[in-house]
């Protein structure tokens, strides 16, 4: 599972150096597509049915599944393959899927697919696939999907480490050679307050940005306790067991929050930034409250300054503790306003304040699979995964800041941060963060831990 293969090193990361960057990184003959990869070349008629396969059924994944099945108003849709690890997870994925969609949802026992490996064998099936497994296998997937010729809709984060970001930015450049519609996670993009405001920043409404702030501060999301899992499993779990049933408290699966949670504030930045990305990032972080054996490896803090080429700067936080001052929002200072942007505010030194209208504004997880799929349906050129990845390595670049407690280089850390995924996918697998004698996982510790 080491995605060393394919390396891109940006000077600047702007998008116009960054796609004739990406345009070469696979040479050679194109990978061979397990479909015809002209059935929507010119788009899918009204009355051509799409196919769905489901790869992760989590709450996340199931719900994926329904906004995209709720699409039928454009053509028909229909979910006909699912995967995962866990065969429990499927079955109580399928229930609901069923319950709520009814006719859409044809997913017979011989397409329900368990196993590491099962993902390969439910993309086979779709024409559109939905990647919500938890981060860290998303560059394999995503690279399967790509692979075998097929449009995806991937959750964010879509990578835990640099090697994995690396392996999808490769796999962004031959999507697009092969004219695949990519949507990635990051709704922001597909909601109409974050849309115009950003567009008037672009424009100049507050002059050039210098100072901009990132939050996500709140309480932890949930955590499932060994002895639970092993209660209701009624024997010991395996290590590997253990990690994937509770895959938030694990940098290897998870990123850290700063990279499952905080990566969505941190791409608003760099989409205010015209998808300009920071060039170095120094923080500090640690575990100050969340103790337990449960709570893994990772952080309940991160802070990190962020600086970009034109050394404007980004301070962002994120915090998992209870009691504190909680934000879950974005802000933009120029030479001339400021901005609220999770608020859609404007306000310039001179002239009005401006604030976007809720007029009606669909909810931006349903709006970005109607986005997605009328691209597919009509051929518009869609392609999200060149920001998620980069967005997804702004987080692991701050992550790797706080680990560390020195200033990371974007060039050196994509270039050579280490992969953090086990050495092969099995329940008996060797882990790369195993417990203690005590239960306890061991952290990263500043001054210590090195980024490269």
């Amino acid at each position: 599972m080491n995605q060393e293969s394919r390396i891109i090193t940006p000077a600047q990361f702007d998008r116009r150096s960054f796609l004739r960057r990406t345009g070469g990184l696979l040479s050679g003959a194109a990978i061979a597509s397990a479909i015809d990869p002209s059935k929507f070349a010119h788009g899918a008629a009204a009355s051509e049915e799409i196919k769905i396969a489901l790869i992760g059924c989590g709450g996340r994944g199931s719900g994926a599944a329904g906004q995209a099945l709720s699409t039928f108003n454009q053509g028909p849709v229909k979910l006909v393959a699912m995967a995962d690890v866990f065969e429990d997870r499927l079955k109580s994925s399928l229930g609901n899927l069923q319950k709520q969609h009814n006719e859409r949802v044809d997913v017979k026992p011989e397409n329900q697919f368990i196993g590491f490996d099962a993902y390969k064998k439910a993309i086979a099936l779709a024409d559109i696939v939905i990647l919500a497994t938890p981060p860290g296998f998303r560059p394999m997937q995503i690279e399967e999907a790509v692979k075998q010729g097929k449009h995806i809709f991937t959750e964010k984060p879509v990578a835990t480490d640099a090697p994995g970001v690396r392996t999808v930015l490769a796999a962004a450049a031959e999507a697009k050679k092969k004219g695949l519609k990519i949507g990635v996670g990051l709704q922001r993009h597909h909601q109409k307050g974050y849309i115009e405001t950003i567009k008037r920043l672009q424009d100049g409404a507050i002059g050039d940005l210098h100072t901009l702030r990132a939050y996500w501060n709140g309480a932890t999301p949930w955590v499932k306790k060994r002895a639970d899992l092993e209660k209701s499993a009624g024997r010991k779990l395996t290590e590997m067991e253990y990690q994937m049933r509770n895959w938030y408290y694990f940098t290897w699966i998870c990123g850290d929050h700063i990279d499952e949670q905080h990566i969505h504030n941190l791409d608003v930045i760099n989409w205010a930034k015209g998808f300009k990305y920071p060039v170095k990032a120094n923080g500090m972080g640690g575990c100050e409250v969340r103790k337990g054996a449960d709570y893994g490896e990772i952080f309940d803090h991160h802070a990190v300054e962020f600086e970009y080429e034109d050394g404007s700067r980004c301070f962002s936080q994120c915090r998992h503790i209870v009691g504190c001052w909680n934000s879950v929002s974005e802000h933009a200072q120029g030479s001339k306003g400021k901005s609220d942007i999770s608020r859609h505010t404007i306000s310039p030194t001179e002239g009005e304040a401006w604030r976007h209208k809720n007029e009606g504004d669909k909810d931006a997880y349903q709006q970005e699979h109607d986005d997605l799929f009328d691209a597919i349906r009509n051929n518009k050129e869609f392609s999200e995964l060149e920001y998620g990845a980069m967005s997804s390595m702004t987080a692991i670049l701050g992550r790797m800041a706080t680990y560390s407690g020195v200033e990371v280089s974007m060039e050196k850390a994509l270039k050579e941060g280490k992969s953090l995924m086990p050495p092969t996918l099995a329940w008996d697998a060797d882990m790369p963060v195993k417990p203690g004698p005590d239960g306890m996982y061991p952290r990263a510790i500043p001054g210590t831990w090195k980024p490269y």
